[in-house]
This record gives structure tokens, C-alpha cells and sequence, in this order.
């Protein structure tokens, strides 16, 4: 109707009896409002691409002069033509959707490419840096790109593959948070709402061809500004699944308005898709036994030495299983060969499967007051550690005390038999108050410490994000997580936290735009800047936060090398400075064209897609192999069919590959190829798989 409005409007200018007639016919219209949620999809969305470069055909922007704060030309042209000049390249331009034909000649460095999401799209992706500190584990995904673009992107790779997505949209609160058709949308905007609205619908639209329609689980967060919206729109997008909203307690000092109820708690979404439950593996009336934690540390940089109270002995009696005694700490010039005898006990050392000498998680004292307690427990471990110990965090210790959780009996070694009663903790109410879910204490002072100095706006708590997802994929160790919204990385963050804690190998796909803070471009502008320039886009989100913070989370320093200070809470307790067994590679979102691909010129674009939808695991083909194909770790690449010979032979022995790509356009041929291929791989053929999937226009 916004666009309604518009011409009648127009109308009224030129013809103001018939426009008068049509405004009060409209509004007899408006007023018969159907039962449900009903507002404008602001047909079409559109986005800036100011790193793409300028091509024939393209809708372009004007930009405003350098050093003008001025939000510059709106209105969208077509790129007629682009020639050459003694002063560089030039387009011809002509005005879109105009009364009458104008066209204007200015230089490529004045335009800004712009797509609107009903234009067809064919996404490929640049690798823009890479941390690995995990082995062979799969890799998180950062991508910097508008994060609609990205889901169709990711329709190639993920569809009915994602176990869970959590994201935090912008709440809408009238504040310079969102953007639509690169204007900040006010608070007094009378279409404020339903571009909201829109927005999200476009995305969810997209985000549930994505989940696993079997097992899957949606998480939104909000507050009070769209909570009554976003509830309905959750029902007509996903309608058969069940939706549940809970209240969680993100600032338990309150924080003050004016003239409103203080707040202290936002809404957080759950969409239940398929067969999903909450607190996988855990059934509901039957006591749960709680997780305990291992004693020896996995990180690899936290061997012997590293920290000097945390490598003793510890005794275990080899009748009884009990620890019967903890020794003192050794230097690293002391043998183990030599440390004390303890009649029937082995001496047991936090030493690796490859022999490699690490640490305990807890100083001497420390085990021995856990100890006394009974908790901590002793199983039968491997050659070169005799005996595995665990323990039961802090957190945990203390919800016994509290009487929360129970214990059902003493084990042989001493240990308690902690149970969840009922198995309550799989079960949550719709009221969440943990200290834990403080969103000031565990996001934004989390935040400051892990990368010192760059300022994020409200980000969550660690643990809330944790909590959230363990509930639904803390019984899937292979899970594939996505946060579309994901700011400063917090869902990448909390990933990784749950992979710690039981082995998983879970990966997160994090997406999010380079929008630069608004308090911060009129500066910039000022100075001469424009988005794409590189000392501009040096400030952006993915940046200058989300990927220095995965970063930082996985090697346990800050942007500048420090060790990062203080402690993880909660579930596991240990130093931030230790970091996370995991891989991030981060991306930056293409736009190709149908030629491009189909002519091998933009592959090395394409193949990151290729290595995600095969599992975002060990090395890319990121050129097109001189001998007409290869073989990595989770899938093959057959350019040359003439050539098929060797390639299958080096298939046969790739025992977890997963997914073949031939390059062939005779579907004859791609046949005959794929039953030469194991039952179990995938054939998947190239360059029709891509080209088809994006094919259809992005839009409504």
C-alpha cells in the first residue's frame, strides 16, 4: 500500500478530482482488515554493493561528493554503456521508472552498484583469512556479505542441511540500528513496522528451505517493540511446527526508561521444526545424570610448563580405583620417572594419546577440595594416562548444594551419582533468571576483553546463546549452526564453548554485512571516504568485530598478540588465554555472472561454495587442477570426463569423501561418470547444479 499511497499522490497532482476519488476508495479498503497479520512487503528491498564493480546493464547509484555528508542521488539508473576516457572509464547512464527519458555520463568511481532482491543472483565467495588451530576438525564460516544474498548463497550449499539458527535481528526501536533501502529507519516512520516485517519475511522465508525439515530448531530473540508481530509472522511462515516464546533475564539491575517499566528481560523465539525436542537424548520424568567435566586440558598449547601449579601426579589405587593421594607440582626439569612411590597406586599425568605431556584443568588444592567433596571420579583410561579423571564444575557443585540437583548414590571410587531430578535441566521454563544470561557482564564486558577498545552495541551473553543451543544440539556433535544476524559472533562463540565440552566437531556459519557504525560515517565522509574504500570499510562489523573476535576466542589472544585476561564461567571453568581447538575461515560474498561461471572464469570463486556443501572441511580446490581433476579431503572435482580413469582410482581411496563435482554439460556423460562412483558419494554436476539453483529471480 506504500506504493498505493504513492500514486495516488502523484495522481492528485495531475488529475485532483480523480485522485480525491481514489484516496477515499483506498481508505474504505484499508479499513476491512482480514483476521492475521497483515502489512506492506516494500517491494523490492535493495542494497549497496559498493565493492562490486561496475558492469553494463547494472542499476547504479550516484554518490555524493567526496567529503559531502550528504546522503547523495536515491534514485536508481541503468548502465547503458561504459567506454574509455584520458580520464578513466565512464558509464552512460539512464533514470529507471522515470515519466520521461534522462540520462547522464559520469565516472565509474561516482556509482555504487546496487541490487534490488527480486534481480537474479549468482554468488561466489573470497577467502579474506583463515585460523586454524583445530586439526581436522571442520571449519566455522565467517561471511561479509547483505546477509539475504548470502541465505540464497547458501541454498546452494545447506539446504535441509542446518540442525539449528540462531539469530538476534535488529529490535526496531526507532534508533539508527537497521537500515532499509539504505536509509536508517526512524522511529517515526509510519511504515516502521511493516518494512520490519518485511525484512524478516524475506529472510525466514529463505532460512526455512534451509533447516532440516526432519529435526531442526529456529531461536529468535526480540523485545517488546515487535514480539506480537514476529509472534504472528513465525505462525503463517512456519505453520505446522510448534512455536514457544520464553522470557530471559538479560539485565538483572534493570535498566531505567522514561516514563516505562524498567527493563530486565527480552523474548527469545523457539520454532520447533519436525520431530525436534528439547534436551536431545534426555526424556522427560526420567532422572538425567549430569555431564562431568575432563580433568586433563585438550589444547594443544597448554602442554607441560605452561602452567606450572597444573602438572603433578595424581595417585590412583589399583584396587579400588579411588584417588588416594595428589603429589606436588613438578618443574619441567623434574622426571616422572622419579616422583614418589605410593604402595598399590599408579601415578597418573595429564599426558596426551600421542604421549604429549599437557596440564590438569585444576591446581592441586583445588582437586583436593572437589575431592573431599566427592567430585571427582575415576575411570579406566589408556597407556600412556592409566586412568581418566573428571570432575563436576563449579556451577554444578553449587546447584547440589542448592538442592537443584540430586545425589542418587556414591560410586565404588567415591564419587557422587549427581542426577538431574526428573531431568529438569532438559526441561526449562518459559522464565529464564540465570546470573549467567547477564547480558552486561558475559557479552558486553566478555567483548571488551577479548578484543580491548572496538565498541559493539548490546551484545548477548555467552551463556544465554549456550544454553539456548545446547538444548538442541547438544546430543548432535556434527550439528551445522547459522546466525544470519550474527554481529559480533556471539553463536560462533558459544559453538565452540559446546564442542569443548563434549569432543563435538559442530560448525557455525556466521553471516553478517560490513555496515559501518553510524556515529561513525558522517566522520568518515568527512575525511573523503565512501563505502569500499579500504580505511572505510576497516570500521565495518565483520571487520573490525566478528571475525578479530572469533579470532581472538579461538587463539586466546586479542587483535594484538596479549594473552587474553580472565575466565570462562559456567559449565566448564578455564582460562580465556587457553582458546578453542577449532578452524574459522572467513569470506567476503561475490557477484558473478552466468558467463563468467560457465567459462571456468569465475571458479575460483565458486569453489568455496563447492568445499562448503561437502562439509567446510580440509583443503579447497581454489584453481581448476592442471590434471583434469582432483581429490581432497571430503570431495573430488573431475573437470577433464576424457580423463576419468585415474580420477576414480584415487576415489576408491578416499575413503570419506562425500560429494563428486563433474564438469560436463552432456547429461549423458555425467551418467556415465557417476556410476563408476561409490553408492555413497554424491554426484553433483557442474556448472547446471549452480546455475539452475540461482536461476529464478530473488524476489517475490
Amino acid at each position: 500500500m506504500s506504493r498505493l499511497t504513492d500514486l495516488i499522490a502523484q495522481t492528485k497532482i495531475k488529475n485532483p478530482l480523480l485522485g480525491a476519488d481514489l484516496e477515499r476508495e483506498f481508505r474504505v479498503l484499508s479499513s476491512r482488515l482480514p483476521f492475521g497479520l497483515n502489512f506492506e512487503r516494500h517491494s523490492p528491498e535493495a542494497v549497496e554493493l559498493p565493492q562490486r564493480p561496475v558492469r553494463k546493464g547494472d542499476k547504479v547509484r550516484v554518490l555524493p561528493e567526496r567529503g559531502s555528508a550528504t546522503k547523495g542521488d536515491s534514485r536508481l539508473w541503468q548502465v547503458s554503456r561504459i567506454t574509455k576516457t584520458d580520464q578513466g572509464k565512464v558509464a552512460e547512464l539512464e533514470l529507471l521508472d522515470a515519466r520521461e527519458r534522462e540520462s547522464r555520463t559520469l565516472p565509474l568511481d561516482n556509482l555504487v552498484v546496487v541490487a534490488e532482491f527480486r534481480d537474479t543472483i549468482y554468488p561466489g565467495l573470497v577467502s579474506t583469512g583463515r585460523v586454524e588451530h583445530g586439526g581436522d576438525k571442520p571449519c566455522h564460516t565467517v561471511i561479509n556479505g547483505e546477509n539475504y544474498h548470502v541465505l540464497r548463497a547458501l541454498t546452494y550449499t545447506h539446504r535441509g542441511k542446518v540442525d539449528a539458527i540462531y539469530i538476534d535481528p535488529p529490535y526496531n526501536t526507532g534508533a539508527k540500528d537497521w537500515k532499509y533501502n539504505n536509509d536508517y529507519v526512524e522511529g517515526d516512520d509510519l511504515y516502521r513496522h511493516s518494512k520490519w516485517l518485511a525484512m524478516m519475511e524475506r529472510r525466514l522465508l529463505i532460512a526455512k528451505e534451509l533447516l532440516n525439515p526432519a529435526n531442526s530448531v529456529l531461536i529468535l530473540t526480540i523485545d517488546e517493540k515487535e514480539y506480537l508481530r514476529l509472534g504472528l509472522l513465525l505462525e503463517q511462515i512456519f505453520e505446522g511446527s510448534r512455536v514457544q516464546m520464553v522470557s530471559i533475564t538479560i539485565s538483572p539491575r534493570s535498566t531505567s526508561r522514561a516514563n516505562e517499566f524498567s527493563r530486565v528481560d527480552e523474548y527469545a523465539f523457539f520454532v520447533f521444526i519436525g520431530n525436534v525436542e528439547i534436551g536431545t537424548g534426555e526424556r522427560s520424568g526420567s532422572d538425567a545424570e549430569v555431564r562431568w567435566l575432563y580433568l586433563r586440558r585438550t589444547q594443544r598449547s597448554l602442554v607441560r610448563g605452561s602452567r606450572p601449579r597444573q602438572f603433578y601426579p595424581v595417585y590412583v589405587d589399583r584396587e579400588t580405583m579411588k584417588i588416594v593421594g595428589i603429589g606436588d607440582p613438578l618443574s619441567n626439569d623434574d622426571r616422572i620417572e622419579d616422583v614418589p612411590v605410593v604402595k598399590g597406586a599408579t601415578p597418573v599425568f595429564p599426558i596426551a594419546p600421542d604421549g604429549t605431556p599437557l596440564i590438569w584443568g585444576l591446581t592441586g588444592p583445588s582437586l583436593q577440595q572437589a575431592l573431599d567433596g566427592g567430585y571427582v571420579r575415576v575411570t579406566p583410561g589408556n597407556e600412556h594416562q592409566p586412568y581418566t579423571i573428571a570432575y563436576l564444575s563449579t556451577e554444578d557443585i553449587k546447584r547440589v548444594v542448592r538442592g537443584e540437583y540430586r545425589v542418587a548414590g556414591i560410586r565404588p571410587d567415591g564419587s557422587k551419582i549427581v542426577v538431574i531430578p526428573g531431568g529438569k535441566a532438559a526441561r526449562p521454563g518459559t522464565v529464564w533468571r540465570e546470573s549467567k544470561h547477564d547480558a552486561g557482564a558475559y557479552g558486553t564486558s566478555l567483548l571488551r576483553a577479548l578484543i580491548p577498545g572496538r565498541a559493539f552495541p548490546f551484545p548477548k551473553s555467552l551463556y544465554a546463546v549456550e544454553d539456548a543451543l545446547r538444548l538442541f544440539v547438544g546430543g548432535k556433535p556434527d550439528a551445522v549452526v547459522l546466525d544470519f544476524f550474527s554481529g559480533s559472533g556471539t553463536t560462533a562463540h558459544a559453538v565452540m564453548r559446546l564442542n569443548r565440552q563434549d569432543g563435538g566437531r559442530r560448525q557455525c556459519i556466521s553471516v553478517t554485512n560490513n555496515e559501518v557504525a553510524a556515529s561513525e560515517q558522517r566522520t568518515l565522509r568527512e575525511k573523503g571516504l565512501r563505502p569500499g574504500d579500504a580505511e572505510w570499510e576497516q570500521w565495518g562489523i565483520c571487520d573490525h568485530i566478528t571475525k578479530p573476535r572469533i579470532a581472538a576466542a579461538i587463539t586466546g589472544e586479542t587483535p594484538d598478540g596479549q594473552a587474553i585476561q580472565g575466565d570462562y564461567k559456567f559449565t566448564d571453568e578455564f582460562p580465556i588465554a587457553e582458546g578453542f581447538e577449532e578452524n574459522a575461515e572467513f569470506f567476503t560474498l561475490t557477484y558473478e555472472t552466468p558467463v563468467s561461471v560457465s567459462h571456468h572464469a569465475a571458479f575460483s570463486r565458486i569453489a568455496p561454495l563447492l568445499w562448503l556443501r561437502a562439509g567446510s572441511r580440509g583443503r579447497q580446490v581454489d584453481r581448476l587442477p592442471t590434471t583434469g581433476w582432483a581429490v581432497v579431503d571430503n570431495f573430488g572435482l573431475l573437470v577433464d570426463v576424457d580423463n576419468a580413469a585415474p580420477f576414480y582410482k584415487a576415489v576408491a581411496k578416499a575413503k570419506e569423501l562425500r560429494i563428486v563435482y563433474i564438469v560436463t554439460d552432456d547429461e549423458r556423460r555425467f551418467q556415465a561418470v557417476a556410476r563408476h562412483l561409490p553408492s555413497h558419494v554424491e554426484p553433483v554436476r557442474l556448472y547446471e547444479s549452480y546455475l539452475t539453483n540461482f536461476s529464478f529471480a530473488n524476489g517475490e
